[in-house]
């Protein structure tokens, strides 16, 4: 499904989190003329370019709907879950691997299984770096697909968020 955006639409891209459309752009590059999305990742304030063409094969996304933020909230939810006892390292780039798809509901299974063995054993500073990164990817979309306010209302989920 080919998607265009508009300025000021928020669109994700995979790895960096929720950004904001802030320019539309034609450029000559080596002699022909591409049209570039302006994106500004909203948690880091980086700027990124992607070619209009080429947004769907990067996996720039629109944000979820409601719907789906209630199946990722699901998957959050979901406490009885077989976690991995492959050594942290191999888990590691599992998890890395899942991120890097830009899936909601793959960065929403990360944090969930990370957050289901933080409670049994600690966790290593990758894996503490990576809940946080899933954390962050999920919350900013799940917050303009929902609100703050409805996520902090949801058991347990507020607790995962720190909200």
């Amino acid at each position: 499904m080919a998607s265009s955006f508009k300025v000021g639409d928020n669109a994700v891209y995979p790895g960096h989190g929720v950004g904001q459309v802030t320019a539309i752009e034609t450029k000559e590059i080596l002699g022909s003329k591409q049209t570039f999305y302006t994106i500004q990742i909203l948690e880091s304030g980086m700027k990124i370019m992607v070619p209009k063409n080429n947004a769907e094969t990067v996996g720039l996304r629109p944000i979820i709907s409601k719907l789906e933020a209630a199946k990722v909230l699901g998957i959050l939810r979901e406490t009885n879950v077989k976690v991995d006892n492959q050594t942290w390292n191999r888990r590691y780039r599992e998890y890395m691997e899942k991120i890097k798809t830009g899936s909601v509901y793959e960065i929403a299974e990360v944090l969930r299984d990370l957050v289901v063995l933080k409670v049994d054993k600690e966790l290593s500073f990758g894996e503490r770096k990576m809940l946080d990164t899933a954390r962050n990817l999920l919350l900013k979309e799940l917050t303009l697909a929902t609100s703050t306010d409805e996520l902090k209302q949801e058991e347990g989920i507020a607790a995962i968020f720190d909200i």
